[in-house]
This record gives C-alpha cells, sequence and structure tokens, in this order.
C-alpha cells in the first residue's frame, strides 16, 4: 500500500466531505439530535403518573392514606371523583392512569383492625407504565397498612410492631436507578452505526453514478488504497461525533464515565472501523447512493435499535431472537459501554466483547477489500 496513494485519496475525500456541506452538517447534527431526543424522551423512570381517586370514606384515615400517594414521587393526583363512570372518563380521555377507590368503610375497619381492601385501576394500554404503577401503589398500601399495625401495636403497650423479615435493597452501579445512565452508552452506539452507515454508504456509490470511478480505475491507485482512503474522513467525523456524545451525556445528562474514557474510545474506534466498512460494503455492492443508504439504515440502525439490548432486554426475546443478537455487533459494544460507563471495569472482565469487536472490524475490511477488487477486475 503506497502511502503517498493513500493520502491523496485521503485528502480527495475530506475534500469533497468539506464541499458538501449538507452531509458535513448532518454528520454532526444528528448525533445532537439523537441524544438530545432518546436521552429526555426515551426514559424508563416511573415519575408523577396521572392518578384520579375516589374518596368514598372521606375520612382522617383515608386521607393519610391518600397524603402517601401524594407525597410519592410516583404519582401526580390530579382530580377527585364521585363515580366509576368519572374514572373511566378521565382514563379513557388520556387524563389519568392511574384510579384509586376506597370503600366507605375504610376508617371503621382500620380502626377495628380488620381486613380492608382498596381498589386500584390502571390503564394496561401502556402495560409496562401500568405494571410499574401498580407495584407502586401496592408497595405505598403495604407502607400504610404497616404504620398502622405499628400504632396499634403502641396503643396496646406492645411495642412496635418488628416484621419477621425485613428485605433492604442496594443497587451497585447505578443506585439512583436512572434509566438516562443506562441508555446514554447505547444511544452512543445507535448514533455511530447511524453516521457510520449514511457516510459511507453512499461513498464509492457515488463514483459509479458520477462516472468518475471509470477514471480512478486507469490510475495506478489500487483498491485497498481507495477503500482505505474513502473511510479515513470518515473516521474522524466518526470519533468527533463520539466525543460530542460523551460530553453531551455528562454535561446535559449528568452521566459521567466511571471507568478508562481511554478505552471507551479505543473500543469506539474499533466498532467504528467495522461500521465504516460494513457502509462501504453496502456502497461496493448496491452501486446506488440510494439503495446503499436505505439498506444502511435497515441492516444498521433497525439490528442496533431492537437486538442490541439498548431498550429491550435480550433475555426477555423468545430464543430464535436471542441467537440472532449474538450477530450483532452493537449488542458486545453495548456491554462494554455500560460496563465502562456504570461500572468502571476494563479488559480484564470485557476481553470477549472486545475481541469480538476486532473480529468484527476485520471481517468487514476483507469482504470490503474483496469486492472492491472483484469489481475493479
Amino acid at each position: 500500500m503506497n502511502l503517498r496513494r493513500l493520502a491523496a485519496v485521503a485528502r480527495k475525500e475530506s475534500i469533497h466531505v468539506i464541499r458538501d456541506w449538507r452531509s458535513l452538517t448532518l454528520a454532526l447534527a444528528i448525533p445532537l439530535i439523537m441524544i438530545l431526543l432518546y436521552g429526555y424522551a426515551l426514559t424508563l423512570d416511573l415519575r408523577n403518573v396521572p392518578t384520579v381517586i375516589w374518596d368514598q370514606s372521606r375520612t382522617p384515615q383515608s386521607r393519610e392514606l391518600l397524603s402517601l400517594y401524594q407525597g410519592s414521587p410516583y404519582f401526580s393526583i390530579i382530580g377527585y371523583h364521585d363515580s366509576y363512570r368519572d374514572l373511566q372518563l378521565a382514563i379513557d380521555r388520556g387524563k389519568a392512569m392511574v384510579a384509586i377507590i376506597i370503600p366507605g368503610d375504610f376508617a371503621g375497619k382500620v380502626q377495628s383492625g380488620k381486613h380492608v381492601k382498596i381498589q386500584v385501576i390502571v390503564d394496561g394500554s401502556d402495560a409496562n407504565t401500568s405494571r410499574l404503577a401498580g407495584g407502586y401503589a401496592t408497595t405505598i398500601g403495604m407502607i400504610y397498612a404497616r404504620n398502622v399495625g405499628s400504632e396499634r401495636m403502641q396503643v396496646k403497650g406492645k411495642g412496635e410492631l418488628i416484621p419477621p423479615l425485613e428485605l433492604i435493597q442496594r443497587s451497585w452501579y447505578n443506585p439512583d436507578l436512572r434509566s438516562q445512565n443506562v441508555l446514554i452508552p447505547g444511544i452512543i452506539a445507535l448514533v455511530m452505526i447511524v453516521v457510520a452507515a449514511m457516510l459511507t454508504s453512499v461513498t464509492v456509490a457515488r463514483e459509479w453514478e458520477t462516472g468518475t470511478m471509470e477514471q480512478l480505475i486507469s490510475t495506478p491507485l489500487r483498491g485497498p488504497e481507495l477503500i482505505v482512503g474513502k473511510v479515513i474522513p470518515y473516521f474522524f467525523i466518526g470519533m468527533a461525533d463520539v466525543a460530542m456524545a460523551v460530553a453531551m451525556g455528562k454535561w446535559i445528562f449528568n452521566v459521567p464515565v466511571v471507568g478508562n474514557a481511554g478505552l471507551l474510545f479505543a473500543m469506539a474506534a474499533l466498532f467504528l472501523t467495522g461500521a465504516l466498512f460494513f457502509g462501504l460494503t453496502l456502497s461496493i455492492v448496491m452501486k446506488s447512493q440510494t439503495l446503499a443508504s436505505q439498506a444502511a439504515i435497515m441492516a444498521g440502525f433497525l439490528p442496533t435499535l431492537l437486538l442490541s439490548g439498548f431498550v429491550f432486554a435480550i433475555e426477555n426475546m423468545p430464543l430464535p431472537l436471542q441467537i440472532i443478537t449474538y450477530i450483532v455487533p452493537a449488542r458486545y459494544f453495548i456491554a462494554i459501554l455500560r460496563g465502562i460507563y456504570l461500572k468502571g471495569i476494563g479488559l480484564e472482565i470485557l476481553w470477549a466483547d472486545a475481541l469480538f469487536l476486532v473480529v468484527y472490524s476485520l471481517i468487514m475490511i476483507t469482504i470490503a477489500n474483496r469486492k472492491f477488487r472483484f469489481k475493479l477486475e
């Protein structure tokens, strides 16, 4: 490989990137937009679920129970109603997601120590949020029951009510259970695959469509020199996008890098290399900018979004899909990012995932060179 010819191709492609200010703007704006959009809009946290109340008891005991819901960060009481019809209308119109009904005999049963039931209705059209809201509502009810039991024991002079079993929960690596801490590393992988595939999927196809490829073939330029030279400018753009994403994650979403930042960028360079040559391969094979860019989105973006563990847990997928995820490179890259971001671990634990990224990059480089060499012949 002649370094002079390689530098000439890289310079030519850099000039084209600079002149094509629309593509350059997209390459820098897409990461910004995606991080802001996914970082703010995509959240797995349950906060301020709109809740309506039908308090049939209207006693100090029922108000004490409702104060626990009102003081919880998970629920936001938006109104009080006097019938099931009003509750149903609030849920049907999307104004409320949870309805709590306290029976009229609530105070009497609480004071006499009898068993009392409280009805909690959740909007099941959003299954995940409904499941979480129902669980939190049940937990708050158990807290109230425990408080009432303790007060009754103290009044009888029997001391404080001590439960036979107490579970103490502690979350490692993400103690506040913030969804942004988990999603930001995945967004970086998503940004990289979109930008890399978008940029390189049209490079070679553009040469064929504009008729300049025949001129390049007639020069002493070799296939590997042309391919690597075309990738170099986009590699630096991609790494700039990674730096932008990491900085935004830290300063906007308060998600710092706990582990080695140098290792993070090294692994990002590996993943980016494979993604760039993946897009280049599509451009070589299809010879059409439109088809190559569409194929890059279908084969790059969708698997990264759906099958990498970015949003949906791989363990919850059907077995055939779990097997397919093993060939999705973003699965390993996201595991590395979360390990570095949240756990602060290094290659002593992440070596297997890093090795897969090395193999992925080498395979993409090899396929791109073989396909392009065949076209030159």
